[in-house]
């Protein structure tokens, strides 16, 4: 018997073989390994469970600034707990130490450049894979993503220091 990661991935390429390789709704897979014996829930860590919910809710809280600029109100920084294990204290951003939010905001950068990475060679096997096509573009930079969403809410930089009229605290 592999690991939990190990036997999902059987359970994968089982679904694949025996039902189809077209893309797949995972609650239909999961329905089909259920009813195939293949896989059963493990048993509730309530407070693991608690923690995820609560991370889920914070994470929702956004907040508007005097210059309305819309922010979320929790940030999380990931720090080792007594045993070892990864942990995420989380404070709310306007009363928490500025060492807290300077390791929270490296952590979501992390993260950001992470997914960047995967998405680039994603993109980069896709490509070679398909020589006959044309390659996808995906440009990395997202500062005038950064400046149109700006813009779209009334954020702009020629406004510095004027709270806008009708950005996103006058929608909210």
């Amino acid at each position: 018997m592999g690991t939990y990661k190990e036997n999902m991935l059987a359970i994968w390429e089982k679904y694949c073989k025996e039902v189809s390789s077209e893309p797949a709704d995972l609650r239909e897979l999961g329905n089909w390994a259920i009813k195939k014996k293949l896989w059963a829930p493990k048993p509730v860590d309530v407070s693991a469970s608690f923690a995820r919910d609560m991370a889920d809710i914070l994470r929702e809280q956004v907040r508007v600034d005097k210059d309305g600029r819309e922010y979320r109100a929790f940030i999380p920084a990931k720090s080792t707990s007594k045993d070892g294990a990864p942990l995420f204290k989380w404070a709310d951003i306007d009363l928490a130490p500025r060492t807290h939010v300077e390791k929270g905001v490296q952590n979501e950068r992390r993260q950001i450049a992470n997914d960047c990475f995967a998405l680039a060679m994603k993109v980069e096997h896709y490509n070679a894979s398909h020589p006959r096509e044309e390659p996808l573009q995906i440009p990395f930079n997202f500062e005038e993503d950064i400046e149109e969403m700006k813009i779209a809410r009334g954020l702009d930089d020629d406004d510095k220091g004027e709270p806008p009229s009708g950005g996103a605290a006058a929608a909210a």
